[in-house]
């Protein structure tokens, strides 16, 4: 009643596709949070913002 049933298999190609889909995918998420960081004010880049101002104010 509840057995018997499989899914097809997946070719060698396939799976591959997909491997490589999924390791876009993990980037494009890595990349994103890493710029969504950056760019909400983190520690760092609101500390290389400062600094570099200094600098300009001092060099005018």
């Amino acid at each position: 009643m509840f057995g018997g049933f499989a899914p097809p298999q997946q070719s060698a190609e396939e799976i591959r596709a997909l491997e490589a889909e999924a390791t876009f995918t993990v980037q494009q998420v890595a990349a994103t949070a890493l710029m969504l960081y950056l760019c909400m004010g983190s520690p760092f880049l609101l500390l290389a913002i400062d600094a570099s101002s200094r600098w300009f104010v001092l060099l005018t």
